[in-house]
């Protein structure tokens, strides 16, 4: 058995690698990842924020069937998920970190569970390692009180001041500390996930990979279309989501997340040295991504949210030890983060689950190009959370608040947007790949649309469609005959 290990960078924009042609960001232990496996330069989430951007990544479901919208909105219990997966491959699967998911109160203890208190749960399935949700990050602060500092009490007060203490004591160091000292008590076949927080703002670096990036050399981001674009513009009205209006501002901004991806480059270097040292390099099969982007003051935004591909477009490597023909290849096809859990199922020799909306990216491991992969990436984005309180909704007859979506089709030419409520962009990509001009014909457009439809109606819930019924009761589903491939990749 392989070791598996599955690393989550909370808000790492795809672009932001070194390897992928990246011309400021410095990331020499995630290169060395990329030139050694794959890196999977098209590698999109499926929706945001963390908890529905998890949700997917976990169940390899679309936001559309795992329904988890919002942070807060609890994962159904009767979805499988990587967890479960590992445990029935035969792994303890445990975690370092978090999975900032909520549980299902129908399996709760009563009213009173603790568990219901906070959105920021345990995965179902997992042992816990060390557990750094962001109120109280697992100790960290105590264990900077013990090293001589006075941290806020607040937990992300103190991450803000992270650049006023030596990058030896971060959230990033304390967390791989306790991987690392787990790692040391192995002894057969594990299975971890190591779910780092940076770069996820405050906007402060660890240290001195706080002064790493002169912001002087940040590169400009992209201007907020005009105005007629933006017809949904009270989706992107968060005062938290407003970069700033001063460029000097902004440029010191982006020098700040840049260091945070240096600084969490360099723990996770770390980790490489670590297994190499215990011989486990090369029978450890890595996975990096994140649950969603970062808009870095493109469009006059930060953090993620809305339609843009800067909230979705995430870092994607694999490096599987045993796939030496793949070593350094970019991937160019459009990868979704629903494709890991399938690829992990069939990396540890078990069943990918029926509820799986993802494909395991295995073909890709051998060097193929599957020749029914999917022509296009998909997102959903769903901001009912803020319009909750301006009821009364009553329940379930009143749909407001599901006209409050949207989704994303991306291919290689155009991005099509379909909002709940009817309306509708579709951006001209060959045209202008910044996401600021819209095509001039709406007939392609109208085949955009047709193809999201599609889309829609090929992943919708499907847990007991393929059921038969044989002499009264429900059979079994149909072996696949030879060659079968996925109906919307025929």
């Amino acid at each position: 058995m392989l070791n598996i290990l599955l690393i989550t960078l909370d808000q790492f924009r795809g672009d932001c690698l070194a390897a992928s042609g990246h011309a400021v960001v410095r990331t020499p232990n995630l290169d060395r990842l990329a030139h050694d496996g794959l890196n999977l330069r098209r590698h999109f989430s499926q929706s945001a924020p963390c908890g529905p951007g998890r949700a997917s990544l976990y169940t390899g479901m679309y936001q559309m069937n795992h329904r988890v919208v919002a942070n807060g909105a609890p994962l159904d219990d009767r979805h499988d998920n990587i967890a479960r997966a590992a445990r029935r491959a035969g792994y303890a699967p445990t975690l370092f970190g978090y999975t900032d998911q909520a549980i299902d109160p129908r399996v709760a203890t009563g009213p009173d569970d603790p568990r219901l208190q906070s959105y920021e749960q345990v995965l179902p399935g997992f042992d816990v390692g060390l557990h750094t949700p962001s109120t109280d990050f697992g100790g960290w602060v105590a264990w900077l009180r013990a090293k001589g500092h006075a941290p806020a009490e607040a937990a992300l007060a103190a991450l803000a001041e992270e650049s006023e203490r030596p990058a030896e004591h971060s959230l990033t160091a304390f967390l791989t500390d306790g991987f690392l000292g787990w790692l040391e008590t192995r002894e057969g076949p594990w299975f971890a996930h190591l779910s780092h927080l940076r770069p996820h703002p405050p906007y402060a670096a660890a240290g001195h990979f706080s002064t790493l990036y002169d912001p002087a050399d940040m590169p400009p981001p992209i201007a907020p279309a005009d105005r007629r674009h933006r017809l949904h513009d009270g989706l992107l009205r968060n005062p938290l989501m407003a970069a700033p209006t001063e460029a000097a501002e902004a440029r010191r901004l982006m020098a700040q997340y840049y260091g945070m991806i240096s600084e969490v480059d360099f723990q996770l270097g770390r980790v490489w040295s670590a297994l190499e040292r215990s011989g486990q390099w090369d029978n450890t099969l890595i996975v990096v991504t994140a649950d969603h982007g970062e808009q870095l003051c493109d469009h006059g935004l930060v953090q993620k949210a809305g339609y843009f591909e800067q909230s979705y477009h995430v870092l994607g490597l694999i490096r599987d030890p045993r796939a030496d023909t793949v070593r350094g290849a970019g991937i160019e096809a459009f990868t979704e983060n629903i494709d890991i859990f399938p690829t992990l199922c069939e990396a540890m020799g078990i069943e990918v689950p029926v509820q799986c909306d993802g494909a395991p990216l295995t073909p890709f491991l051998r060097g193929e190009a599957p020749p029914w992969w999917r022509e296009a990436a998909h997102w959903e984005y769903d901001w009912r959370f803020g319009r909750i309180g301006d009821g009364p909704h009553p329940w379930p007859w009143d749909r407001r608040l599901e006209r409050q979506t949207l989704s994303v089709r991306r291919d290689q030419t155009h991005a099509y947007v379909h909002f709940g409520d009817g309306s509708w962009l579709c951006f001209d990509l060959e045209r202008d790949p910044t996401w600021r001009t819209l095509t001039d014909d709406p007939a392609v457009a109208l085949t955009k649309a047709q193809a999201l439809l599609t889309w829609r109606a090929v992943h919708a819930d499907r847990t007991l469609t393929g059921m038969l019924t044989e002499g009264g009761g429900v059979g079994r589903w149909p072996p696949m005959p030879q060659g079968w491939r996925p109906a919307d990749a025929q």
